[in-house]
């Protein structure tokens, strides 16, 4: 069995923020449990069974690659990274192109509180090329979500500033299917100085 048929679903982390209400400070760079936060993100991907990621660089991108362990993973620059996530979720997707992938589970790199049992509950839910599954929390969507390959083309066309797939997820609400995993995560963001708190 090759590596493409034996992981059909590949992790996609995004990392590639300033962290602009942060001082400037990229995401990926923070300090947590002793590491760079994208190595923690990285590490929490493969935890959960993904032993294929893809991590979508932008800000300080030579600086992450310096200073991050990301060994195995595929590093994707996207140039356009202050555009907002939009660009860095096109970024990846298009880095799948040619791999095998049928499917792709996008993390954040700054959500510390989402731990593999989330991440994993997230990608048992998977069954092909048409899934779209993304985490609940107390019934609220949020992250990680699944997308099936047969959705990345229509996801990319509506992924613009920061909203990601947003649009594209309420279009199709219907088909997501919900893993609740408020049991085991907490979603929360490290989007400012006060929430520097959460980082150990």
């Amino acid at each position: 069995m090759t590596e493409k048929e034996a992981s059909p679903v590949v992790g996609l982390l995004l990392a590639a923020g300033g962290g602009r209400r942060l001082g400037g400070r990229p995401k990926a760079l923070l300090r947590h449990r002793g590491r760079p936060l994208v190595e923690h993100a990285v590490g929490v991907l493969r935890a959960a069974g993904c032993a294929r990621v893809h991590v979508v660089l932008g800000a300080r991108a030579a600086a992450v690659r310096k200073q991050a362990e990301l060994g195995g993973c595929v590093l994707v620059e996207n140039p356009d990274w202050a555009d907002g996530m939009g660009s860095s979720l096109r970024a990846g997707l298009d880095s799948l192109t040619g791999t095998g992938a049928r499917a792709a589970l996008v993390s954040l790199v700054d959500q510390p509180g989402i731990g593999p049992e989330a991440v994993a509950r997230v990608l048992a839910a998977y069954e092909g090329t048409t899934s779209l599954v993304s985490a609940a929390y107390d019934g609220v969507r949020g992250h990680p979500v699944l997308f099936g390959a047969a959705h990345w083309a229509g996801i990319a066309a509506t992924a613009t500033g920061d909203r990601g797939a947003r649009a594209y997820l309420k279009e199709h609400e219907e088909a997501i299917r919900l893993v609740e995993c408020g049991d085991v995560a907490l979603p929360y963001d490290i989007d400012t100085e006060a929430d520097l708190s959460h980082l150990e």
